[in-house]
């Protein structure tokens, strides 16, 4: 009889249909356990409400919890396509600090070779940033933002302790700036790079049953 510790399931938070597309068309089978992709819909308020209602279900109550999508880059440099791997996520409500950022990153960097990888703080915003407001949430120290990775995360942590992470694709940057939301449907390079990153994912799941030095 195997000693080996349950897997704990491993709950996947995105907001948009085309993000919940590009997460449910990849085979699972890598996975450590078992595999819930959560569409919460656009904004903090339904991400919060979507991610407290998904896992008040016993079945994830012991669930890590990945928010990933797209976001907005705000560093210069960034270029759709890019990645982001959060080492925290912060909002006015507070700030929540990610687990096993380095492994996502060494997966990532596996999976997607040639994709630039970039670690920092992701702020959250209850609508798209633009111009001079991108600059200023720069000036904080963040180097990306999204309207659900903060909220995704808080909520998951006030339902009890838990592994979380972030790690979103750039589809908008300071010298790439989108005009509208729905351009995101045009966004190919970014759609194909959120389609490959299910197997990082798995890895860092995975990571969560060894032990700790």
């Amino acid at each position: 009889m195997s000693t080996q510790p349950a897997a704990p399931p491993l709950l996947i938070a995105c907001a948009l249909g085309i993000e919940h597309l590009a997460l449910r068309t990849r085979d699972r089978s890598g996975a450590g356990g078992p595999v819930t992709v959560l569409r919460t819909g656009m904004g903090p308020e339904a991400a919060e409400q979507a991610v407290t209602r998904r896992l008040a279900d016993p079945a994830l109550s012991e669930a890590a919890v990945l928010a990933t999508g797209f976001c907005a880059g705000l560093a210069p440099g960034m270029h759709p396509g890019d990645l982001v791997v959060a080492e925290e996520t912060r909002d006015p409500r507070g700030t929540v600090p990610c687990v096993a950022t380095e492994l996502l990153v060494k997966e990532l960097v596996r999976a997607l070779p040639g994709r630039t990888v970039h670690t920092g703080p992701l702020t959250g915003s209850d609508h798209v940033v633009r111009g001079q407001e991108r600059s200023d949430l720069l000036a904080t120290g963040a180097i990306a933002v999204d309207m659900e990775s903060a909220a995704t995360l808080l909520s998951a942590v006030r339902t009890g302790a838990r592994p979380v992470a972030a790690v979103r694709v750039v589809v908008d940057a300071p010298e790439h700036e989108l005009v509208r939301i729905g351009t995101v449907r045009g966004g190919i390079s970014a759609f194909r790079v959120l389609r490959s990153v299910l197997p990082a994912f798995f890895e860092w799941h995975r990571s969560l049953l060894l032990p700790r030095r």
